[in-house]
């Protein structure tokens, strides 16, 4: 018994694959792109003072306290 979806290709699928053959200079441009926003070395320090200063939120935020003159 044939499966028919399991060689279903999509549109997008195909237009991606035929991108990156035509262009081969565009995985290399997505590493670069990747590394300038998201490969970072993060602070352990600022990240454990950050945590330590955060004031916690009111349950509801949208409701102000009611206040008893």
């Amino acid at each position: 018994m044939k499966w028919p979806w399991k060689y279903y290709e999509s549109e997008i699928t195909v237009f991606v694959r035929q991108l990156m053959q035509e262009k081969p200079h565009l995985r290399e441009e997505q590493k670069k792109g990747r590394s300038l926003w998201w490969d970072k070395k993060l602070d352990l320090d600022l990240q454990r003072r950050k945590a330590q200063s955060r004031v916690p939120q009111e349950p509801y935020a949208y409701q102000p306290k009611r206040r008893f003159d």
